[in-house]
């Protein structure tokens, strides 16, 4: 039996990309640096530079990562050898056959994807925070949409998160969600995400049954844990107890456990209700805190405008980076990179992938073109 001529397109685009991912990949090189980095690890005086070790322990944790994915590559490509052969002797495996090409073109779009994401900070672990603008009722239902979204599509990647803060509000949705975000590259994903997110549909709490715009914030920064220590003052410091609600069933504290910390001179505000001790959720708002403060001073020393003072826009009209049409009509459009779908439901469901994929290039491109 003959392959579909559509689908040996594929299979002949997707091999030309396979050769050209592997080149840059380069997997016999990371193999001996690998080799190297391990041997590393097993020196006396590994552990009395701190900041080293971690930055190494890191960069094994990568190498084993983009291993491992490597290795479900050439599986894919394996087995696509195997299926033409069984197309050769006249079965109709044509089902089977494309769906292993799209999980092939999906492990090599990832990789593709992430030969974008060069930023020193981008390989890092994520917080994500997310909070209701201007609109009361119809704004916080809005960021539970886009919290139920974002989780979503972290189950999809696989990462693993836990929620550091939820609070409800007091009719529907939520006032505020924080989420610790663990997995490769997930600040450099995210942070595509940061901004304003505007929503146009018929109100469910409208009597009037009357169109609405809302509004709510994403705000992702990286996770720090081997940055240099920063001086905190005990005084410019308000820490705020409070108990904590929302999502987490049993695992929701029925004491007022849950901090806040307000940095004064930067009015940087962090929460955390995860733990049930008041001490360990100090703790991690405490490295929260010093995240968003190492993160600043990186940006400021570096005399950028950053992400942090872009995701600080006016929560309202004329500063979203994506809007959400349900009513009249259903599209999805990002504001930077112009693209756009009318498949909202599948965009709700978790689908940011094409959003990401196209703000990268998009970035990418700017990025180029600033550098002449």
């Amino acid at each position: 039996m003959q392959i579909p001529d559509k689908i040996a397109g594929l299979r002949d685009k997707l091999k030309k990309k396979y050769a050209i991912v592997a080149k840059y990949m380069n997997p016999e090189e990371k193999t001996e640096r690998l080799a190297e980095l391990r041997d590393m690890t097993l020196d006396e005086g590994f552990w009395q530079n701190q900041e080293k070790a971690q930055a190494i322990n890191r960069e094994i944790s990568a190498i084993e990562f983009e291993a491992e994915r490597w290795k479900k590559v050439q599986q894919h490509v394996d087995d696509i050898d195997l299926y033409e052969m069984m197309f050769e002797e006249d079965n109709d495996v044509t089902g089977e056959f494309s769906e292993l090409l799209e999980k092939l073109s999906g492990c090599l779009e990832d990789i593709e994807n992430e030969k974008l994401l060069s930023g020193e900070n981008d390989s890092r672990d994520a917080i994500l925070e997310i909070r209701p603008g201007a609109g009361g009722t119809e704004s916080m239902d809005w960021a539970s949409m886009l919290y139920r979204m974002y989780t979503r599509w972290l189950d999809d990647k696989g990462y693993e998160y836990k929620v550091l803060n939820y609070l409800p509000g007091e009719i529907a949705g939520l006032k505020e969600a924080v989420l610790e975000i663990k997995g490769n590259f997930a600040f450099g994903y995210l942070n595509s995400e940061s901004g304003v997110h505007r929503l146009v549909r018929i109100s469910p709490f409208d009597s009037n049954a009357r169109r609405h715009t809302s509004f709510a914030s994403i705000f992702v920064y990286p996770i720090f844990d081997d940055a240099p220590e920063i001086e905190i003052n005990s005084v410019d410091l308000r820490i705020d107890t409070f108990r904590a609600s929302g999502a987490g069933g049993q695992h929701v504290n029925k004491t007022d456990s849950a901090i806040r910390l307000t940095h004064i001179p930067t009015n940087i505000v962090v929460s955390c209700q995860n733990e049930r001790s008041q001490h360990k959720n100090k703790e991690f708002a405490m490295k929260m805190l010093h995240s968003r403060l190492y993160q600043k001073q990186q940006e400021e020393e570096k005399a950028k405008r950053n992400e942090l003072d872009k995701s600080k826009m006016d929560n309202a009209w004329g500063s979203q980076i994506r809007s959400y049409v349900f009513q009249p009509y259903t599209m999805v459009k990002d504001t930077r990179s112009s693209y756009e779908t009318g498949n909202i439901q599948a965009v709700m469901d978790g689908n940011l992938n094409p959003f990401i994929n196209a703000f990268l290039a998009w970035k990418y491109q700017q990025e180029n073109e600033e550098n002449g």
